[in-house]
């Protein structure tokens, strides 16, 4: 079975990290470790109706964040690699430093030891030059750094949509193909400037 990790701190946005699941749990094949930030969970809270259970109910394994001896924390066990999302300033500074203080940064740690896919939903606006600095470390270090800005040529017509773009796109990274919003001059999807539809295939 394959596997990924997926991340959630306490920055703002926990529908990203669930709707992530959410595609994930598509592929019977893929195996989705979860781990939370205490933080997360009074995020989830206030950004959701529902109780935290439902969310938890995504993952196939739920890993506590202090918990620094749990299986994702070594490169002996082998994962795709992992979705921050969303990451906060605190967390991302922690994996561009090496603090490894819990599960979320240890995991990320480990996987780019291991040079396997790491994504990071950065969460924050405006960022400062030491905000801009760490994120930069990270690039280098072969993170992907990918904030959830929202596309509109798509035209998006719910939260959701613009929500799962972004999804849609980040699981790219990991080679998961999802078609939760149209794809830019792909069929059945937005034309591209200058191309063309016809008979429902893209054309130029």
């Amino acid at each position: 079975m394959d596997r990924i990790i997926v991340g959630i701190t306490g920055a703002t946005g926990t529908i990203y990290g669930m709707r992530l699941m959410e595609m994930l749990r598509t592929d019977p094949n893929m195996q989705i470790h979860l781990v939370m930030s205490r933080s997360a969970k009074l995020t989830l809270k206030m950004e959701h109706d529902f109780e935290p259970g439902r969310l938890l109910d995504l993952a196939h394994v739920v890993h506590e964040v202090s918990n620094i001896g749990a299986s994702i924390s070594s490169g002996s066990f082998r994962t795709r690699g992992m979705v921050i999302a969303p990451c906060s300033i605190k967390t991302m500074s922690n994996i561009a430093m090496g603090n490894t203080g819990d599960l979320i940064s240890r995991a990320a740690d480990v996987v780019l030891k291991e040079g396997r896919k790491l994504v990071i939903a950065i969460r924050e606006t405006p960022l400062h030059a030491g905000h801009l600095e760490s994120l930069l470390k990270l690039s280098r270090l072969g993170a992907v750094i990918f904030p959830p800005v929202p596309a509109f040529y798509n035209r998006p017509k719910t939260l959701y949509d613009i929500v799962d773009q972004s999804c849609m796109r980040m699981l790219d990274h990991f080679g998961i193909d999802v078609h939760t919003a149209p794809r830019w001059g792909e069929e059945d999807g937005v034309p591209a400037v200058g191309q063309k539809i016809e008979g429902g295939k893209a054309v130029g």
